[in-house]
């Protein structure tokens, strides 16, 4: 069965995405190989489990592609980072440094929360119901 094994997130510069996504999010960097060109492939994973869709942090190129940089999702949330303890990772990410637009609220769908990657992108951690 198909299924997105990878969505391209473009980004400023590697190192400090990866630093964000590793440190402040938890993932784990899958893979970061030097590209011929200048570029790198570079794959991140939340919390190491295979099964999910990774992140490919894609540096922009360009002033099109920079100019997306933080604005994928044209202001609304276009991420959703599932958790199976909100508590624990919603108090990791805020000491983490993380910025939250918001308190947690307690949906009938779950638990949530919105916060803004480095770069401005809106993700909800969710914990669903």
């Amino acid at each position: 069965m198909p299924r997105i094994a990878l969505v391209a997130l473009v980004v400023r510069d590697y190192d400090e995405a990866i630093a964000f996504y590793r440190d402040a999010l938890g993932f784990t960097v899958v893979e970061d190989t030097a590209r011929g060109d200048g570029s790198r492939w570079v794959v991140v994973r939340p919390g190491g489990g295979a099964g999910g869709t990774d992140l490919l942090l894609a540096r922009a190129h360009g002033e099109e592609q920079s100019a997306s940089v933080g604005a994928q999702a044209g202001g609304r949330v276009g991420f959703f980072l599932h958790t199976d303890d909100f508590a624990r990772d919603h108090a990791r990410m805020t000491a983490a440094g993380v910025r939250f637009l918001e308190e947690p609220r307690h949906e009938p769908y779950g638990s949530v929360a919105v916060f803004e990657d480095l770069y401005g992108n809106r993700w909800d951690l969710l914990q669903p119901a």
